[in-house]
């Protein structure tokens, strides 16, 4: 029996040594593609990464040609944040955060010493350019962008804040505040000589 125990342990002890081999193998294969992934990434330029730089709010942003009324209405939104970030010479990005909800809004407000007032007259400014970007980019006719900019002059910032947020139904012709300022637009045509 002790010729027999002797193969056993002799046959696990080369089974052993061939499973440690092969996990050492392993190892050295996994550093080795570890070493050749850092060097190929850095051979990539992936140790000069630096992040995409925040646009100036304050430098005009082309429209894109929008095609429907979702595309419209992101662009306005896009614009009228850089408007009212340029006003607050903060970034759109920062603003959007901070009109998000009531509490944001204040904790902006504290943060950055911006007055409600202040903040009201940054977000009509803010959806006036995007009144005027939408308009160069014919997203707008030039008449009804006339009465929305006389609209946004006594806007409450609430409402300009929720127009930011959803300008849909701005660029909807099915009903939206076009229909309404069209119609009203149309019957005083009829009145001017």
């Amino acid at each position: 029996m002790s010729a027999e125990r002797a193969k056993e342990s002799g046959d696990s002890a080369r089974s052993a040594s061939r499973l440690s081999m092969s996990g050492r193998s392993l190892v050295v294969a996994a550093l080795g593609a570890s070493v050749a992934l850092v060097v190929a990434y850095l051979a990539a330029g992936g140790g000069d990464y630096e992040p995409t730089a925040v646009a100036d709010p304050c430098a005009p942003r082309e429209w894109r040609d929008p095609e429907g009324i979702e595309e419209s209405a992101q662009q306005f939104a896009l614009s009228a944040l850089d408007g009212a970030a340029c006003e607050l010479q903060v970034s759109r990005e920062t603003l959007a955060v901070a009109l998000a909800t009531p509490d944001s809004r204040e904790q902006f407000a504290a943060e950055y010493g911006i007055e409600d007032a202040e903040l009201e007259a940054a977000v009509r400014a803010g959806v006036v350019r995007a009144i005027d970007d939408a308009e160069r980019a014919d997203a707008l006719n030039p008449l009804v962008a006339e009465g929305l900019r006389a609209v946004a002059a006594r806007l409450p910032v609430d409402e300009g804040i929720a127009l930011i947020g959803d300008a849909s139904e701005l660029f909807d012709g099915t009903g939206g505040v076009l229909d309404d300022l069209g119609g009203a637009l149309d019957r005083a045509g009829g009145l001017l000589p």
